[in-house]
């Protein structure tokens, strides 16, 4: 009875361990975004809301989503230039497959493209652009999100 109970507390210790290890690896990225002490914001498309952190300055655009493993459902990263003007990106040691959403001054999707982990290729803007959103791979496609669409964030960009 006394090994009953010991085999039982055991494997319900390791459920429990099992089961914080599960939450802890599931959480979304926040505590890695305070660790770089990037700003946050809520953006909207349509009815979906987006988590992002705001890279603002020449050193966290550059390195921008780098390194990350994985990115917590509906979050993203919001870049912000000073002036609009053609804006490039590329996936060097970026590990999640992302889409990059290029965005006017009043929040319209000007263009996306799919980009792949760990490429040099070079995605740019089709016009020039203050802004840029990158989201998990197809996350504007299965919004049905295109261009001509606009994402809402009041603290960034003007009404149209």
């Amino acid at each position: 009875m006394i090994v009953g109970r010991l085999v039982l507390s055991a494997v319900g210790s390791m459920v429990a361990i099992g089961l914080v290890i599960g939450l802890i690896g599931s959480a979304p990225d926040q505590a890695q975004a305070q660790e770089r002490g990037l700003p946050r914001t809520t953006l909207q498309a349509g009815m979906y809301l987006i988590r992002a952190e705001v890279a603002a300055d020449v050193e966290s655009r550059a390195r921008g989503l780098m390194f990350r493993e994985r990115l917590g459902q509906n979050e993203g990263m919001l870049f912000v230039f000073e002036q609009p003007s053609t804006q490039c990106f590329w996936m060097r040691n970026t590990l999640v497959p992302l889409t990059i959403a290029f965005l006017a001054d009043d929040g319209r999707i000007v263009n996306t493209a799919d980009m792949e982990p760990k490429s040099e290729a070079s995605h740019c803007s089709s016009e020039g652009v203050r802004y840029a959103l990158e989201m998990e791979r197809g996350w504007f496609a299965k919004r049905g999100l295109n261009r001509g669409d606009r994402i809402s964030a009041p603290s960034y960009f003007k009404a149209p």
